[in-house]
């Protein structure tokens, strides 16, 4: 019973997304700005799913956690030159934050402020899960990547917000085409097909459906051969993702 009851919990936090949001803020940092951002990628892709106007923002400060953020500022629809609430806000937290048992406390608590004060206004809350640093990067360490999901699960399920694993479909498009290049070469911002995959892995999130078949190529700067295995592996992260959590 108990192992059933669980499930059913788990399977809840699916149930949570907006039904096809009108109005969507994400809120973090560089890793949500670089190459155009990740907003306006989602804007188009979800435009084009849905067959209807939607509108995404952005708020980013770079190198901020998710603290650094004024979000009863940001839950005010006139500040982001909006005319109406949003219906679907999208917390991103620091890349190093998951590193230590603190600051993993301190990101936990601040989901659970933010996302109280969004869901009491009728937002439903999402978590961007992000992605590992590759070991160009001095603060790499091995198998990071379980730390961030933890992490991310753990807020979620505490704050009934439903976690995005961008970090997850990272690591499958890698294990798969390690050759493909998404991370900047700084190796800790997302590359042009990083941020495309993140885009695809948010889609797949919000609508419980395959991002396989969207047209949407940046203006012809993703192939189409990179285009159909980015949004087949946003697909089955989202799909490995939401196994993991109910079997948690």
């Amino acid at each position: 019973m108990k192992i059933i009851k669980i499930a059913l919990m788990a399977l809840l936090l699916f149930d949570l997304k907006a039904e096809e949001p009108r109005n969507i803020l994400f809120v973090g940092n560089s890793y949500l700005y670089y190459n155009n951002s990740v907003h306006n990628y989602v804007e188009f892709m979800l435009r084009e799913f849905y067959g209807s106007d939607i509108d995404t923002k952005l708020s980013a400060i770079g190198g901020s956690r998710l603290h650094h953020h004024n979000i009863d500022h940001l839950l005010d629809f006139r500040n982001l030159n909006l005319d109406q609430q949003i219906d679907l806000l999208i917390m991103q937290g620091g890349s190093a934050q998951v590193k230590t048992k603190q600051s993993q406390k301190e990101f936990v608590d601040t989901v659970q402020n933010y996302a109280k004060k969004a869901q009491d206004l009728g937002i439903t809350t999402a978590l961007y899960m992000t992605h590992a640093y590759t070991d160009t990067d001095e603060r790499y360490e091995p198998n990071l990547i379980n730390k961030i999901t933890e992490t991310y699960n753990e807020a979620g399920k505490s704050s009934n917000s439903f976690v995005i694993p961008v970090g997850i479909a990272y690591e499958l498009a890698y294990a798969e085409k390690p050759q493909i290049k998404l991370h900047h070469p700084d190796g800790t911002h997302p590359g042009l097909l990083g941020t495309y995959l993140a885009a695809a892995t948010v889609v797949a999130s919000v609508t419980d459906q395959s991002p396989v078949g969207i047209k949407f190529n940046n203006y012809g700067t993703v192939n189409e051969e990179d285009k159909a295995f980015l949004q087949k592996i946003a697909w089955q992260a989202y799909l490995a993702h939401k196994k993991q959590v109910t079997l948690d």
